[in-house]
């Protein structure tokens, strides 16, 4: 008997191979039977039933890159990812893992803690109340999860853990001696064996830790990366997943090099985020992807995450936000309120401000500094009602200022708590064309969501119904078989999933079910459901019928059930070495 019969579906299976009508039924988690519609009814009864006449089955999205390492504690649907499809995750990215912490140190939770805080946008309260911190070694932060989650859950090992494990507080700044460099590598091969996917690190100027200074993994040398990277190789279904300066903009000459010996040293796939597709920047492209050309030749290989849909990103003068690292602006956003709202109305230092912003040391940030077409969002005083909503270049013209200007004193006002939502450079016809064209490389991948993190400022999560909804009533970049295919097989190959993300015979049964003529993610909006009340920023989904994870139902009708069917994905036994060459 099944446990469950999808009956009358519209199956597209994850291959990129034509949909086409069918029952699937489920049994022990897996996918047992997929029959022509009526014909498994008859031979395969069912304890349920479900009539999906006029929805699509697909398996369920794989999310590569993700920050729910601590959410999942406190938020074990990793909403709203789990809402909009999600059935996989990869966490532990960008260097940046809870494990392992060194017993002789109880310090180093707070620290980490306080890292994460600044680092990943996460709530300090939330870090500090929701996830239970009994763990020291890796295998035991794994251990914590198992069982507790409605995803399946990976996660790679940070680099910044593993040096302040090893080095304590003269992991920033210090460099390792060959005896703690060995103690590193042995730490990792039993972070390993216990499970994870492999080593994340990052080289990139915008991470700094809790105190302001650059994390850990900044410190480190080519030497050091590549004797991590060695380790990987001896481990089955590992990868590599690195962050450096020139991933915001374009990587320097020395950066592709360190990139491609990395993966070369590791024999494993580096995967790295995000590539930024815009038509008034059109070398970024060609010069991003030349790293993947070099890797295969030296037999490695690199692959580019790339968001298909524009991800909203608010700013504040009030918060750390990427306002803060354009140059120069950091020293004056970090100053107490009063202070920064004093400086900020000086004409004279606003005037340096734009200078630096638009200079070429900018860099990908420069972008932000069009403040003409900034919207205004939420507001708290009596001077900005009505303003919600506007945008601040008609409100700088009707007040006889530049937009900057406006910009100031709307958010001083507000003694800069002030929301502000900048609209997107980049959504014009020609890019749209040039993000189709790029999707087809070999090693783009569409993700890039870092769901779990920047909570308050930015809400990627919903990027698989929205691309979904843009691929079947929008501007139909893609055909649905191949944005599934992007969605699930592709991100599911390259991390060696064993038997995820397609709808065949025997594999795990992960799997969403949706309207054709509905599906898509609502706006985003800030809520307050963490613990210590803090707040994030929720989309909801639309036109999700189902969502299961190893054959039971996570989501019904957008709505999450409760199930907790989920599991940690062990390196080796759950995922399969992926070939470089």
């Amino acid at each position: 008997m099944l446990d469950h019969l999808v009956q009358a579906a519209t199956v597209v299976d994850g291959t990129g191979a034509p949909s086409y009508r069918a029952d699937v039924g489920i049994r022990d988690g897996r996918i047992a039977v997929i029959a022509e519609p009526g014909k498994a009814a008859a031979a395969h009864p069912a304890r349920t039933y479900r009539n999906a006449d006029g929805l699509v089955l697909a398996p369920g999205f794989v999310d590569p890159h993700t920050h729910y390492d601590a959410q999942l504690f406190w938020d074990p649907y990793a909403t709203p990812s789990m809402n909009h499809g999600v059935t996989t995750v990869a966490g532990g990215n960008c260097g940046f893992t809870l494990a392992p912490l060194n017993p002789e140190r109880p310090e180093d939770a707070d620290y980490t803690r306080r890292m994460m805080a600044k680092v990943e946008g996460m709530s300090l309260v939330a870090l500090e109340r929701g996830a239970p911190w009994t763990w020291h070694t890796f295998g035991e932060y794994l251990d914590a999860l198992d069982g507790r989650t409605a995803v399946n859950a990976g996660f790679m090992v940070g680099h910044c853990a593993l040096r302040r494990h090893v080095m304590g507080p003269d992991a920033i700044g210090g460099r390792p001696t060959p005896a703690q460099l060995e103690a590193m590598v042995r730490l990792l091969h039993e972070a390993m064996d216990a499970g994870a996917w492999g080593l994340s690190t990052t080289q990139s100027s915008t991470h700094s830790d809790g105190d302001g200074r650059p994390v850990a993994s900044r410190h480190a040398r080519p030497d050091e990366l590549l004797a991590l990277s060695r380790a990987v190789a001896d481990h089955e279904g590992t990868q590599l997943e690195a962050i450096v300066g020139g991933c915001l903009d374009r990587f320097s000459d020395d950066e592709i090099d360190l990139l491609v010996e990395m993966s070369a040293a590791a024999g494993r796939p580096l995967n790295w985020n995000v590539l930024t597709i815009d038509a008034a920047v059109p070398d970024r492209v060609p010069r991003q992807l030349a790293a993947s050309e070099r890797a295969r030749k030296a037999g490695g290989r690199i692959v580019a995450l790339t968001m298909p849909i524009l991800t909203p990103m608010n700013m504040s003068l009030g918060t750390f936000c990427a306002l803060n690292l354009i140059p120069g602006w950091g020293e004056i956003l970090g100053l107490p309120v009063p202070e920064r709202i004093a400086k900020l109305r000086d004409p004279a230092v606003r005037a340096g401000m734009l200078k630096r912003a638009d200079s070429e040391e900018a860099g990908v940030f420069r972008r932000l500094a069009h403040f003409g077409r900034y919207v205004v969002g939420d507001t708290y005083s009596a001077e900005n009602e009505g303003l919600t909503g506007r945008v601040v270049g008609d409100i700088a013209a009707e007040r006889g200022q530049d937009p900057f200007h406006a910009l100031v004193e709307i958010c001083a006002h507000d003694e800069l708590r002030t929301v502000l939502w900048p609209m997107p450079a980049d959504n014009d016809p020609d890019s749209w064309e040039l993000r189709r064209r790029t999707w087809q490389h070999e090693d783009v991948l569409l993700g890039g969501s870092d769901a779990g993190a920047h909570l308050d400022r930015m809400c990627g999560a919903p990027y698989t119904t929205r691309f979904l909804g843009d691929c079947l009533r929008g501007r139909r970049l893609v055909g649905l078989e191949e944005a599934v295919r992007m969605l699930t097989d592709d991100p599911a190959r390259l991390f060696g999933l064993r038997e995820r993300g397609r709808i065949q015979e025997g594999f795990h049964a992960d799997l969403v079910l949706f309207d054709p003529e509905r599906i898509d993610a609502g706006p985003a909006t800030l809520v307050h459901d963490l613990p210590g009340d803090s707040p994030r920023l929720d989309a909801r989904a639309v036109g999700i019928a189902s969502v299961c994870v190893n054959g039971v139902e996570t989501v019904r009708n957008d709505r999450v059930t409760g199930a907790i069917p989920g599991r940690v994905l062990r390196s080796g036994r759950d995922t399969g070495t992926v070939a470089t060459r």
